[in-house]
């Protein structure tokens, strides 16, 4: 009996030990580059590519890469942020321009935004609240004085912005639609103009918290369903378009007491309300200001942020990202607007434009942004229209005089990451042995691997593509940015 006990424990402990041998293979494999095929897709400088599949690679054995040789390393076990989505800006302007077109051109810009096989699958969308600097006017939905908002109308935008969003929506199944006040009414504020500045008077701050749920509920009505909002566009901007000032404290104890409160009182507490939404330069003392008050902070999802930082000669602040998300992790950083200014049609080819889309989008991802949406979707050929002629450029426009689209690089460079990954995925180690390149990567909900290598260089850049003991080669060519998918 003592030998046959023997042998069945010793079958047991070797069944034990192959399951779990097996299982930890199993665990590796999920992982393993092992006879995974990539489908690379580039947008290069001086060639016909245009987020077009380029090439085919396999993995080959390479435990140890050399010094010598450039190499991306992928790690998909270490997992961080989830995606939200990638989108950009439904505004009066760019609804304006887009009933200008003929219905053919009007289809394809519809399918080349936000169908998700034939276009670069946009799943956000941002939109104001009121006018912006681009509408072709300075307008209000409520009447003078009118402090219960009984005159609040929005037909305005039933004219063009609504049916333009609504077309959106239709093409992409389903959109994030985010919204954001440019001013309050000018009889609410300090300075009785909804343009340059001033400041919510006091005695308005309830009535204003009372707008946004109007406004919201007004699209929800008319077809438009609300993902979130943000309290103010560009709240430390003295403009000449639409805009008003918000000090930090100022926006923090108009969360805490009025905004919060009255969305959750309304049954939108749901809604994802964003602080700031302005540049990366001061995201960290807004960021530290409202969530530092537990009061305030419980009505936050996450912190707005723009790229416009640059002109005050501050530069591109991506550490001021990564401190917000490492003292603040429980919430959500989202970049939500961002476009080249000062437009001239003569530089619509300029291949620094999707450059500058390309640098920011890598590295906002990488310091933890979760989701990533573009101004304008479509401009005329003036970069407007644009009521105070702050003309600017969008990923594609239209010749009004033509009927045709104008793509420029910055919508291939803005596809690369927007088609490729997709709202649920998270992103994983992706990390460059030369300067030179820059890359970010995401294990997408359906287990693939999207990894985006960008060169600005004059030079073709050879590397391997490295993950766990396997490695593709491959080149990077001059001022390009390429997504390899690990199927």
């Amino acid at each position: 009996m003592k030998k046959n006990h023997l042998l069945v424990y010793g079958a047991v402990c070797c069944l034990m030990a192959m399951q779990t041998a097996y299982s930890q293979t199993k665990t590796a494999a999920k992982y393993t580059a092992a006879g995974k095929a990539v489908t690379v897709y580039t947008t290069a400088k001086g060639t016909d590519y245009k987020i077009s599949q380029t090439e085919i690679l396999h993995f080959t054995d390479k435990p140890q890469p050399v010094e010598t040789e450039v190499s991306v390393f992928v790690d998909p076990d270490k997992k961080f942020q989830t995606i939200v989505g990638f989108g950009g800006a439904l505004t009066d302007a760019s609804a304006e321009t887009f009933y200008k077109l003929p219905k053919d051109k009007q289809k394809e810009l519809m399918t080349a935004y936000f169908d998700k096989s034939k276009g670069i699958g946009y799943t956000m969308g941002r939109t104001h609240i009121q006018s912006s600097d681009f509408s072709s006017d300075s307008y209000s939905y409520v009447k003078e004085g009118d402090v219960a908002l009984k005159t609040f109308d929005i037909s305005h935008d039933e004219k063009y912005r609504i049916p333009f969003i609504k077309q959106a929506i239709a093409t992409a199944g389903k959109l994030n639609v985010f919204v954001t006040p440019w001013s309050p009414p000018a009889w609410m504020k300090t300075n009785n103009s909804m343009l340059k500045g001033g400041k919510l008077k006091e005695q308005y701050a309830q009535p204003w918290a009372n707008f946004y749920v109007k406004f919201i509920k007004a699209y929800e009505k008319d077809g438009i369903p609300v993902w979130g909002l943000s309290v103010q566009n560009e709240p430390m901007a003295t403009q000449t378009w639409e805009s008003c000032i918000y000090t930090a404290d100022d926006e923090r104890v108009f969360i805490k007491k009025y905004l919060g409160p009255t969305l959750q009182k309304e049954g939108l507490s749901s809604k994802k309300l964003m602080a700031w939404d302005h540049n990366r330069d001061l995201l960290y003392q807004r960021a530290s200001t409202v969530l530092s008050d537990p009061d305030a902070a419980k009505y936050v999802w996450g912190i707005a942020y723009h790229w416009y930082e640059t002109w005050t000669g501050a530069g591109m602040n991506f550490d001021n990202e990564r401190r917000v998300a490492e003292a603040f992790p429980d919430k959500h950083l989202m970049f939500t607007e961002g476009c080249v200014e000062k437009f001239d049609f003569d530089k619509l080819k300029d291949w620094s434009l999707g450059e500058r889309y390309g640098y920011s989008m890598i590295n906002d991802l990488n310091a933890g942004t979760v989701g990533w949406t573009d101004w304008n979707i479509l401009l005329d050929e003036k970069g407007g229209p644009n009521h105070v002629g702050n003309f600017c450029f969008a990923p594609i426009h239209a010749d009004t005089r033509t009927g045709e689209l104008i793509y420029t690089n910055s919508y291939y460079y803005i596809g690369q990451l927007s088609k490729f990954i997709k709202p649920g995925a998270r992103r994983v180690i992706s990390s460059a042995s030369r300067d030179k390149l820059i890359t970010t990567a995401f294990a997408n909900p359906d287990g693939r691997i999207a990894v985006v290598v960008m060169n600005q260089t004059d030079n073709e850049i050879p590397y391997f593509l490295w993950v766990k003991g396997k490695a593709a080669k491959t080149t990077a060519l001059p001022h390009s940015i390429a997504t390899l998918v690990i199927e």
